[in-house]
C-alpha cells in the first residue's frame, strides 16, 4: 500500500465532483509506474458503464496494449461496486485498494465472492477503508449539495 496513490485517486474524485459527478478517482499502478488515473464520467458521458475504475481499466490496458493488468494495484476512493469488481478480477489485478466502504452494506458481500478464486481467475486482494474521513467528507459534501438543488 502507497498512500501517494490513494491521495491521486482523491485528486481524481475531487476532479469529478467539480465536474459534478459522484467523486470516485481511480489509480492503476504497475510496481511504481501509474499506468492510468479516471474518474467517473457517467453524467458527462451520458453512459452507466463510465465509473472510474473501468475509464481506468480502459486507459491502462490500452497503454501496454494489453487487457490483462497482471501484478498490477489499483486504488480507488471508494469500495467498487459489482460490475467494477467483475471488471477488475477479469483485468486480473493483483490488489485493490479503497479508501472507503460502499454505503451498501451488502455491496461488500457481493464482491467479495465476485473477487474470489474461481475456475478462470486467481482472487483479487481486497482492502478496505484506507481514507475514510477524507472520502467520507467529499461525498458528504457532494450529496448535500445535490439535495439542496
Amino acid at each position: 500500500m502507497n498512500f501517494k496513490y490513494m491521495e491521486m485517486a482523491i485528486e481524481e474524485a475531487n476532479r469529478a465532483f467539480l465536474e459534478d459527478e459522484v467523486p470516485v478517482g481511480c489509480v492503476i499502478v504497475h510496481g511504481d509506474e501509474v499506468l492510468a488515473v479516471a474518474h467517473n464520467k457517467k453524467e458527462g458521458m451520458n453512459c452507466v458503464t463510465k465509473h472510474a475504475e473501468i475509464l481506468a481499466v480502459e486507459k491502462a490496458s490500452s497503454k501496454i496494449s494489453n487487457w490483462r493488468l497482471d501484478n498490477c494495484d489499483v486504488y480507488v476512493t471508494l469500495e467498487p461496486c459489482p460490475m467494477c469488481a467483475s471488471a477488475l478480477k477479469q483485468a486480473r489485478v493483483n490488489h485493490i485498494f479503497c479508501g472507503l466502504s460502499n454505503s451498501d452494506p451488502n455491496n461488500l458481500e457481493i464482491i467479495s465472492k465476485i473477487l474470489e478464486k474461481d475456475k478462470n481467475n486467481d482472487s483479487v486482494l481486497f482492502t478496505n477503508d484506507l481514507a475514510v474521513e477524507r472520502v467520507s467528507s467529499i461525498m458528504k459534501k457532494f450529496f448535500e449539495i445535490r439535495r439542496n438543488r
